[in-house]
Parts: C-alpha cells; structure tokens; sequence
C-alpha cells in the first residue's frame, strides 16, 4: 500500500509539472534557452533528437540518422541521411543532392542567369542541360560523350577512351590518341607532340595579355622536351621575359635551373646534395641530403632541419618548426591585420590553434585532445567545451559533424557568453543542467526529480516533481563567474 501511495504521488507530481512550459525531464524531455544566440533548443529520448530555433534558422535532428537546417531569411535548406552517405543542400535556386559523392543531382540559377540541370553517375554517366546551349553536355563512359568544366577541364571529348579523346584548357587544345601514350597539342603560339614514355616536345611563342588595369603584359614562351620519361627534362621557361629559366634534369643523377632570379642543383634526385641561391629572396640553402638535412640563410629565408629529428624555418611572414616530426609540429602565419598559430601533437591527437585580428584586438581559440574534447572560443570571446569529441578534432570544420554526430557522443556540454552574461552545462544529455543568466539560474537533477529556479519573481523549487516556492521581492542578484 505505501509503495502504490508513493507512485500515485509520484505520477501526479509528473503530470502536474509537465503541464508547465518550463517542465524539465532530463534525458527524456527538455526545454532550455540557447546559450550564445538568441533561440531555443528542445531535447528527447537522449541525444536522438532534438529540434533549435536560432534566428531565423530551423533545425531538427535524429542524430545519428538524419538532420535538417532551414533558413528562409537567406533560402538555405541542408538535409543529411546518415551522413555523409546522402546529403541534399540548397541555397536560393541552386540545388545538390548526392549519394556517397557517386549519384548526384545538382542545379539551379546562377548569378549569370544561366539555368543548369546536372545529373552525375560517377565514373560513368555525365548529363547537363543549360539555358545556354553551348553548356550542354552528355558523356557516357568509355563509349562516347562530352564534358564541359568537369574534371579539372574546359572541355574533354571522348570516343571509345582511351582510344581517342581531346581536352580543353583555355585556349591549349590537347588530342590524345591511346592515351596517355601519343598526343598533339596546339594553341595560342602554342604547339606540342609525345610518344609516352620514349620523347616529346612542346614549343610556346610570346603572347600578351590585358590586365584588370588594361595595362598590356607579357606571357612568356618556353621550348620543353623530354626523353624516356622521367629520365630525361631540357626546358627553357620565360622566354621573353626578364627570368628567363633554363632546367635540365638527368634523373637520378642530377636536376637544375638557372635564371636570373635563381640558380638551384640537386645532385642524385631527389635525396642528394642540393645547392640554391635566391636573388630575389636573398638567401642560400644548401641540403646535404636534401630534403632531410636542409640549411637555408637570408633575408627572405632561415631554415635549419634535420628530419625528423628537429626543424625551425622561418620566412618574411611564415614560421614552420617540429621537433621529432610528427610528435610536434608548429605554424605561424603572419598576414596583417591577420595572425593565426597553430601547434600539433601527432597531426591531429592535440591541436591548439589561435587566430588573432592585431587591428580590432580580438582573438579567437580552439582546443582539440583527441577523443577527448574539443574546446572553442570566438572572437566575440563566447566559449564552448565538449567532451567527448570522435570526429572534431579530424574535421573541425564539418557542420555535418556538428549537428549529426556531436550529439551523439557529447557527454558534457558548457557553453558561456559573455556578451549576454549567459552560461549552461549538461550532463549526460541534460541527466543534469544548469542555465544561468544576468537574473535568473536554473537547475535540473536525475530526470527532472529536483529541479531548482531562482528568477525576480523568486525562488522556485520541485522535488519529485511537486512546486514549492517563496515569492521574490525583486531581481536576484547575477551570478559571477
């Protein structure tokens, strides 16, 4: 009898409580403020789903399964199925959908006005329709077909590859024949044959160009010949212009280039003595041998490495250093008003990467211990910690990650913004969270089973899910942290 008493207690207490907005039942079901934008966050059944409201953007979830962004502010729509399997983004008009990058559809109105429809079956069918008809295209792979701005290209043709096929760059125009084995290739001044691997050549005249001040300047020519590749290399680059270069390289034996700028000599290729003098740069390098023991001098140059024992190089605006390469790597680049650090311990197991912008004197900071956690703080100084992290640190960029996987692994969760005074932390996907901002605080323990709220109208408590309170007398004090 006493324990059916205590359940009829406990069931009414639960009901009475989730007729409240602010009801909160931990894992199961909770409701909270976010902390470093504007909006809300509803949370269920653990970390498999959740639904945001930030600003304008909507975003619901069941991670790790499915997520979907939607912002009509700025007609943006982004949807993931067991990421990255199938994602399907929109932006204004223009649309991709794809299936592990092999099945895609892809499409829109640019910024020309120009309408495409593409359709991809990767590596073998390739179909795009346009409002401008010389973008259609339509290739079926090996058979026959044709690609427009596709695989690094203008254009490619193709009949039977690789028996027959031409490429486009530019104006460079290449016919391959048994590829990669014979090819002619001509443009403008431009003119070229090979018969893969035994020997070919290419000749370029001098051609000019209009620049974006309509300034006319010179494109230099060059004269390349190659004999039982990779053996053989005599090129003339710059012809025409102030650096003409001369290369020649016998390999393994010996590979070089001299021109007025700079004269370089690597004697065996590619590890041997290498001996360079920048005069543009003004410094010397000398690599004994090259590349693992390197010494450079110089205004535009210092480098002194031992790999992979030890490496400081530094130039007019970059650092790079490691000691007991990969275990301790170091980057700096200088680029004002931007400066960013960053240093590495086995590539990505820990990372500490620090931007700063020297003109506004702000800066931002990231912390990755891989699995650990991940920690973040932007410039406008807001924080937020996570622990676990099984794909941050690895793709730290990825708002696939974020909003499909972090959930699911996130154990602990604090987030802090200064700018609003506000700061949260949750446990075991909210088993435990605490709210906080400049006049009230918020506590929730062991599904929602004690829960504590101090606000200006005053101090609110449950326990089992039955109220209790006393009335305020004004604002509560803020918390400091």
């Amino acid at each position: 009898m006493q324990i059916a008493r205590l359940a009829i207690l406990f069931f009414a207490g639960f009901f009475l409580a989730s007729a409240r907005a602010d009801f909160s039942f931990g894992p199961l079901y909770d409701e909270f403020p976010l902390t470093l934008a504007p909006g809300k966050r509803t949370e269920a059944v653990g970390p498999f789903f959740y639904f945001e409201q930030k600003e304008s953007q909507r975003q619901f979830a069941l991670p790790p399964l499915f997520s979907c962004t939607r912002d009509p502010d700025v007609e943006s729509e982004e949807w993931d199925f067991l990421y990255p399997v199938l994602t399907y983004d929109r932006y204004g008009a223009e649309y991709r959908f794809q299936i592990l990058q092999l099945f895609a559809f892809a499409g829109g109105q640019r910024q020309d006005e120009n309408i495409q429809s593409r359709f991809t079956l990767f590596p073998i069918f390739f179909h795009q329709r346009s409002t401008i008809p010389q973008l259609n295209y339509t290739a079926l792979v090996p058979i026959y077909g044709t690609l427009k701005n596709r695989l690094f290209r203008d254009e490619i043709h193709f009949i039977a590859f690789p028996i027959y096929s031409e490429t486009r760059k530019k104006d460079v125009v290449t016919d391959n024949y048994l590829f990669p084995i014979f090819h002619l290739r001509h443009g403008n001044e431009l003119s070229g044959w090979q018969v893969w691997p035994l020997v070919g050549a290419e000749h370029k005249g001098i051609t000019w160009q209009t620049n974006s001040l309509d300034e006319k300047e010179i494109i230099g020519g060059h004269e390349k010949f190659f004999a039982l590749w990779p053996i053989f290399f005599k090129n003339t680059m710059g012809i025409g212009t102030e650096n003409r270069e001369k290369q020649i390289s016998v390999l393994p034996l010996f590979t070089s280039a001299r021109s007025p700028q700079r004269d370089s000599l690597t004697a065996p290729w590619p590890i041997g003595l290498s001996l360079t003098k920048d005069r543009v740069r003004k410094y010397r390098e000398v690599g004994a041998p090259w590349p693992i023991i390197v010494f450079a001098r110089g205004e535009g140059k210092h480098t002194s490495r031992v790999w992979p024992f030890y490496s400081r190089a530094s130039s007019t605006n970059l650092q790079s250093d490691f000691y007991a390469w990969p275990i301790y790597k170091y980057n700096r680049l200088y680029s004002p008003p931007l400066e960013r650090e960053r240093a590495r311990i086995l590539f990505f197991l820990y990372s500490d990467l620090r931007e700063k912008n020297l003109e506004a004197k702000v800066d931002s900071h990231r912390v990755d211990f891989w699995p650990f956690f991940t920690y973040k703080r932007d410039m406008e100084g807001k924080q937020r910690l996570q622990i676990l992290a099984l794909l941050e640190p690895i793709l730290p960029n990825s708002k696939s990650v974020e909003r499909d996987y972090s959930p699911v692994w996130s154990l602990w969760r604090a987030e802090n913004n200064p700018m609003t005074k506000a700061s949260s932390q949750s446990l075991l996907w909210n088993l435990y969270r605490r709210d906080v901002t400049a006049t009230s605080k918020k506590c929730s323990l062991l599904f929602g089973l004690f829960q504590y709220e101090s606000a200006s109208e005053g101090k609110h408590w449950r326990l089992f899910y039955f109220p209790f309170g006393t009335p305020g007398t004004g604002a509560t004090e803020p918390e400091t942290h």
